[in-house]
């Protein structure tokens, strides 16, 4: 056992059909897919099942069809492409329980795969129903689960299929588990965690939990606005939170009892608009004019988490420092990223960074490669950082 899960590598697969629930909700430009990762980590498991003599069962959902069979969020579209990425020869059910699933599933040779149709096309699916689950359970002597990105949410193909039938984490899930209880629970400290984004309301939870497990946290983003605001600082036009100023004035007290040192703008870029190479500056954090936005943090700031990182072990980010979808207010952020990725290079910090926005702006900012681990799970990574226990996680232990 570990951590409380089964791993695959545990679980005798010889002529087994393997239940496997996977993330193929990915991005669909023109009935094209523009972002492969996701399936393509999944071909390690995928492998595993097919060289250990099981027949490896698809199952995931895409979009919000909510419980309404829509052709737009059906995998008859991309199960060619999905078949020409993992490599293996696929055949696709038009429905995920029932007759159809099931004469796919017995149609299918070993060596193959089968991909099931959407599950959200049923409302059992959301509604995490055991009759549901145990609809999908009947297709399968063996249950794996394999998708993270999914593990926060208590749906009947990640939570309820888990008590029908023995089950284990994939190859990637397994990774994504290691990695991440590894950085929270057992760091090499100093331990830093960087949080950006727009609000505090949707990283209340992240915040408290992260002050009493890391050494620095360092706040950016929109809601680094909210805690000078709370600070008496005046932030003219910017995006803030201003009832949260109370929330945000405990945070900072709590980090000082906890031992956390909050390490916050002191210079930011401001503009009067948030456009395209708007006119900006920089100056001091007590220098926002009325009718400016704070939209990045400035350059003596990144110099001061440089400094910081300079001496840290172990990051943990997630969030942007400013707008980094517009130009130039994606100069902290890229800066910073360039440089955490040249020192996890070097071998000088272990770097993790999950979250959608996150991903995307070390994407933007052409720094990905040099991180230790980039988690693709959004919510179910950032409720990991919050500390919460995750359905999905819970149900295999």
């Amino acid at each position: 056992m570990k951590m409380g899960w089964k791993t695959i590598d545990q679980m005798n697969l010889a002529g087994k059909k393997v239940l496997t629930r996977v993330d193929l909700n990915v991005p669909i430009i023109g009935n094209k897919i523009s972002d492969c990762t996701r399936i393509k980590k999944i071909i390690p498991t995928l492998s595993h099942i097919i060289q250990n003599g099981g027949l490896p069962i698809l199952v995931s959902h895409f979009g919000r069809p909510n419980g309404i069979r829509d052709p737009n969020f059906s995998f008859a579209k991309i199960s060619p492409d999905i078949e020409e990425l993992i490599g293996i020869p696929l055949i696709f059910a038009a429905d995920c329980i029932g007759n159809t699933a099931e004469l796919a599933v017995e149609s299918q040779k070993f060596g193959g795969v089968v991909l099931l149709e959407n599950t959200r096309f049923h409302e059992g699916e959301t509604k995490n129903a055991t009759s549901f689950a145990k609809s999908l359970a009947r297709l399968a002597d063996i249950y794996c689960n394999d998708a993270f990105s999914c593990a926060h949410r208590a749906h009947a193909s990640t939570e309820a299929i888990a008590h029908l039938l023995p089950n284990c984490a994939g190859k990637f899930m397994e990774q994504e588990l290691s990695t991440l209880e590894n950085t929270l629970t057992k760091p090499q400290r100093p331990l830093v965690a960087i949080v950006g984004g727009s609000k505090v309301s949707t990283k209340i939870d992240l915040l408290y939990n992260l002050i009493h497990k890391v050494d620095t946290l360092i706040v950016g983003g929109g809601m680094a606005n909210t805690f000078l605001f709370a600070q008496g600082f005046y932030i003219g036009a910017s995006l803030a939170e201003h009832a949260l100023k109370d929330s945000a004035l405990t945070i900072l007290r709590s980090a000082e009892k906890a031992g956390c040192r909050i390490l916050l703008p002191t210079d930011v870029v401001i503009a009067k608009e948030l456009n395209v190479n708007a006119e900006s500056f920089v100056v001091p954090v007590s220098e926002c004019p009325k009718a400016s936005m704070i939209l990045d943090v400035g350059p003596q700031t990144v110099e001061k988490i440089k400094e910081s990182l300079l001496n840290t072990e172990t990051l943990i980010w997630n969030g942007p420092l400013g707008a980094f979808e517009i130009r130039p207010f994606d100069r902290a952020t890229s800066d910073l990223a360039n440089f955490v990725s040249n020192l996890s290079n070097n071998n000088k910090l272990v770097s993790i960074a999950g979250g959608g926005d996150t991903l995307a702006a070390l994407k933007n900012a052409e720094a990905s490669n040099g991180f230790s681990y980039l988690s693709a799970a959004g919510g179910a990574f950032l409720e990991w950082m919050e500390g919460k226990k995750l359905p999905g996680i819970t149900a295999l232990q």
